[in-house]
């Protein structure tokens, strides 16, 4: 028998090849992203954006009897798809908190100290250019959060000339701008919750405690619980995303006898690639769809567009630079392992993109107000995180030219 492939055959395995290379690179899930974004703007400004439309007011219903969950496709995605997210970045800040970066107080405080930085310089300049305008000032949160994925990516496309203590302190910093974002959500972007739903989320919570602490190992369990809290939590007006951290908290890190993998580290791994190259693109692709139809430049000059562009690209800097040199001229910090003043700042500057929690965060900030607002808050989003990216990117760029980093293998299976 002859054993040579046809041509077709053998381009076949070269496109497998190279696909596979491609999603198991650090830039992948920024590139997804990005290519999502593009995607939804494109489609939203063409003869396809009535379609995009009807396609995201998709109504889809789940009943049993009396009990109805009715939503449109775009508030599936984000109130349903989402939780996944939020899910993943639990089991995340779990392993942080307990084992990883963010278990040593001396060690975190440098990160940690900075984040918060980070989320008051944007929230600070936002709220100062939107001063007395009510419905503008429920978008102060929007510029706060740095986006992982996106951020990741960005550094990625400069392989091993970033120095790894750089790019823990950018995913620790992002780490926690996601708890600062999920802590704002729950204090003020979401109702006061029926006492119906409170008892049900409440005992859902109990439960899944109580099934850790009693050493329940199956993953299964967890996951029919989680599916009540989740429930629970969208009917009471907090925000179901909530619930996705609340489950992580309860299941169990520690490793199973046997060499078994612990169920957090397991199912952390098991959402990794679902999450990051379907959720996050399929949400970015429905909520990135800004229609450019009737703007003009005085609407790119709207006081929540700057707001929000200019909380994102200086605000975030601002925030991390001004604590970092605070305490680094106090002694009580220093500059991670290999990095320079130059190339700290390139990352201070690269936390200024914050697609995915921004998108998410002004969809909650202005719901009930979209018909009274004169601009869309997504162009300051896009806005701020495409210049923070450009920036940030080339200034580590000429920072780290000609450099290249001791790279030690990361640890980290979600990011």
């Amino acid at each position: 028998m002859n054993n040579i492939e046809s041509p077709a055959a053998e381009s076949r395995n070269s496109l497998l090849d190279r696909m596979k290379g491609f999603f198991s690179t650090e830039s992948a899930p920024g590139v997804l992203l990005f290519i999502a974004a593009v995607l939804a703007m494109v489609v939203a400004n063409s003869s396809l954006a009535a379609g995009y439309r009807g396609f995201l007011d998709i109504p889809i219903v789940f009943s049993a009897g009396s009990f109805v969950i009715a939503k449109p496709l775009l508030l599936w995605v984000n109130d349903g798809l989402m939780a996944l997210f939020f899910l993943l970045v639990g089991l995340e800040l779990k392993r942080e908190l307990l084992e990883g970066e963010l278990s040593d107080i001396r060690q975190a405080l440098f990160p940690v100290a900075a984040a918060i930085g980070g989320i008051a310089g944007p929230a600070l300049i936002y709220a100062g250019m939107n001063a007395g305008d009510e419905i503008a000032m429920r978008g102060w949160a929007i510029p706060a959060a740095t986006d992982i994925a996106f951020a990741l990516g960005v550094i990625a496309l400069l392989g091993d000339r970033i120095p790894r203590g750089l790019k823990v302190f950018l995913l620790t910093v992002a780490i926690v701008d996601d708890v600062g974002a999920i802590i704002i959500i729950a204090l003020f972007y979401s109702t006061t919750p029926p006492v119906i739903t409170l008892v049900v989320a409440g005992a859902a919570l109990a439960v899944l405690v109580l099934m850790n602490r009693t050493g329940v190992r199956y993953i299964s369990p967890y996951l029919l619980v989680g599916l009540v809290l989740w429930v629970a939590v969208l009917k009471s007006g907090v925000h179901a995303t909530l619930a996705g951290v609340l489950l992580a908290l309860t299941i169990p890190l520690r490793d199973e006898g046997g060499g078994k993998t612990s169920l957090s580290r397991q199912l952390e791994h098991d959402l990794h690639v679902p999450v990051v190259f379907a959720v996050l693109p399929l949400f970015a692709f429905a909520n990135a769809g800004v229609s450019f139809e009737g703007m003009s430049l005085q609407d790119f000059g709207h006081s929540i567009t700057l707001g929000i562009a200019v909380g994102l690209f200086l605000g975030k800097q601002l925030g991390v630079m001004s604590v970092a040199v605070l305490l680094i001229a106090l002694r009580l910090a220093r500059l991670p392992q290999g990095a320079t003043w130059a190339s700290f700042y390139g990352i201070a500057v690269i936390t200024g993109i914050g697609f995915t929690m921004s998108l998410f965060i002004g969809g909650l900030a202005f719901k009930e107000n979209a018909a009274e607002l004169a601009v869309d808050e997504r162009v300051g989003i896009l806005l701020g995180s495409a210049v923070s990216a450009i920036i940030g990117y080339l200034v580590l760029r000429f920072a780290t030219s000609g450099k290249t980093a001791v790279v030690e293998k990361s640890h980290d299976p979600a990011w």
